[in-house]
């Protein structure tokens, strides 16, 4: 009867074990989304290198205890696209924007929005919201001020 009792014990740690491992890499992926960047003399600049492979990489910038998240991008015509993670329609359920291939996919409504049209020509909707930049030599720069613009997003 000890030996039965045992195996039970022994494999409710297991299963205990296991369930925890998973929610700790669920967690921890969920938190891997987001890169945090700093500004620099009112700037946050990404190098061009890091998006040479044409997936979006999601980043936070914080402001006075609000992370304001955005994503940048290269399209397949070379351009580069930067947007907050959020849009006019969807802000309010914070559930941004993931990849899927050339486009841009609403994780709330499942628009999808092709990476090469993102830009000051397609806002409001579910577009996600334009964010400026610049590109100087090696890097796409953008003002503190245009990030700070974002903010009622969220």
């Amino acid at each position: 009867m000890t030996t039965i009792r045992t195996k039970q014990v022994v494999w409710s740690g297991i299963t205990m074990l296991v369930l925890l491992a998973g929610a700790a890499s669920v967690f921890a992926f969920s938190l891997g989304k987001y890169e945090k960047v700093k500004a620099n003399n009112g700037v946050v600049s990404l190098p061009f290198t890091k998006l040479a492979d044409g997936k979006a990489r999601f980043y936070k910038f914080e402001d006075s205890g609000k992370e304001i998240a955005f994503f940048a991008v290269k399209a397949a015509d070379g351009s580069y696209k930067t947007a907050f993670d959020a849009c006019d329609s969807c802000y309010r359920d914070k559930k941004g924007y993931e990849q899927q291939g050339d486009k841009m996919n609403c994780k709330n409504c499942n628009q999808k929005f092709a990476v090469n049209r993102l830009g000051p020509n397609a806002t409001g909707g579910c577009n996600p919201g334009y964010l400026r930049h610049q590109l100087n030599g090696g890097t796409i720069s953008i003002s503190v001020s245009d990030l700070k613009g974002g903010a009622k997003y969220f």
